[in-house]
């Protein structure tokens, strides 16, 4: 049996990784084989390149550079951990994936998004969501929430670059609205977590 690969998406400060961490503890508590992971990074090697790419040190990396090393950090993590627990039948649960790539290298930076998309097929062996849950919430509000002090390079971008990274985000979820969901990540955590459980109980049982 092929597993279920669903990624959580949204900007700086939605919740993602919280509401992923809980989704992951409830799966597995129902008795689902659940592997959690991030990108970038979730494996050693990813998570090397995870330090180069948000370390606020590397202001002068050229856009292509980014854009290249998401792409090295994701082919290592599809085929060290997503394709293997996918073959093992178990649901992985990813913070970003591929649609961060085009939200912000693509509708954030402006680079061309039809050859991101090839990028990213070159880099996963075309392997994309299953299920795409998408926070959404006003950038203002969601980079109040990160301390100065947790702040990466890419947290310290200017208020209009994370307004089109979220536009971006409202553009993708349009074009496949079968595989997104979107959810009012303005709403507290409990809140926003049971209606991500009500969600997926229907997608698992449909």
């Amino acid at each position: 049996m092929h597993g279920l690969f669903i990624t959580f998406e949204g900007p700086e400060g939605s919740g993602k990784s919280t509401q992923a961490r809980l989704l992951a503890k409830f799966l597995a508590q129902e008795g689902y084989a659940v592997v959690l992971t991030r990108e970038p990074g979730g494996t050693p090697i990813g998570d090397q390149i995870r330090h180069v790419l948000l370390s606020s040190t590397n202001q002068a990396m050229h856009t292509r550079t980014e854009v290249l090393l998401f792409q090295a950090s994701r082919a290592q993590h599809v085929e060290e951990l997503i394709r293997p627990a996918l073959a093992a039948g178990k649901i992985v649960l990813c913070d970003r994936y591929a649609d961060s790539t085009l939200a912000y290298q693509g509708y954030g930076r402006g680079e061309n998004v039809a050859e991101l998309r090839s990028l990213i097929d070159y880099a996963t062996g075309g392997l994309w969501p299953d299920l795409t849950l998408w926070l959404d919430l006003p950038v203002e509000a969601g980079l109040a929430r990160i301390a100065p002090a947790r702040r990466n390079r890419l947290d310290a971008e200017a208020l209009a670059f994370h307004r089109r990274v979220r536009e971006g985000y409202a553009r993708l979820a349009a074009a496949e609205p079968h595989r997104w969901l979107r959810f009012d990540a303005s709403q507290p955590v409990e809140t926003v977590q049971t209606t991500i459980r009500a969600a997926l109980n229907d997608y698992l049982t449909t």
